[in-house]
C-alpha cells in the first residue's frame, strides 16, 4: 500500500486535494482471486476500502446478449480510486480489469522487474498547473 493524494471535487468551482492509501494491485488480484476461488458473495471492507466479489449466475443480465451473469469483484470509491475485475468471458479465463485511478495524484506503475516507479501528475487548480 502507498499513502498518496487524491483531487476530489466537492463544487463545480472546487476540489480538496487529500491523503488516501491506495492498495497494491498485486494484492488486491490475489484477494479476488481467493474470493473467485470459492465462489460465494462476499460484502465487506478489504485494504481500508468498501469491496465485495459477486459470483457467476446462470441468469442472463437484463438488456444483454451475455447468456449469463459473469462473477465480478469490486473495490474503492467511485470518483477517489476504483478497481474491479469482471470474468466476462467465463470463470476459468482472466478477468477484464478496470482502474479508476484519475484523481489520483500520484501514480504507481511496475517495471518488468517488479519495481515501483512514482509518477506525479500533474492537475489544474485554480487555472495554474501544479504538482502534488
Amino acid at each position: 500500500m502507498i499513502t498518496t493524494k487524491a483531487q476530489i471535487k466537492t463544487h463545480d468551482d472546487y476540489a480538496v486535494v487529500v491523503p488516501v492509501i491506495v492498495p497494491d494491485l498485486g494484492e488486491v488480484k490475489a484477494f479476488a482471486a481467493k474470493l473467485h476461488a470459492k465462489k460465494k458473495a462476499w460484502k465487506g471492507e478489504a485494504f481500508g476500502w468498501p469491496a465485495e466479489y459477486n459470483p457467476e449466475r446462470a441468469k442472463r443480465p437484463l438488456a444483454s446478449k451475455m447468456n449469463f451473469t459473469p462473477a465480478d469483484f469490486c473495490i474503492g470509491e467511485s470518483g477517489i480510486w476504483f478497481f474491479s475485475l469482471m470474468w466476462e468471458n467465463g470463470s476459468k479465463i482472466e478477468p477484464v480489469e478496470f482502474l479508476d485511478d484519475r484523481n489520483i495524484l500520484t501514480k504507481v506503475t511496475r517495471r518488468k522487474n517488479g519495481a515501483k516507479i512514482y509518477r506525479e501528475n500533474t492537475v489544474q487548480k485554480n487555472g495554474e498547473k501544479w504538482k502534488a
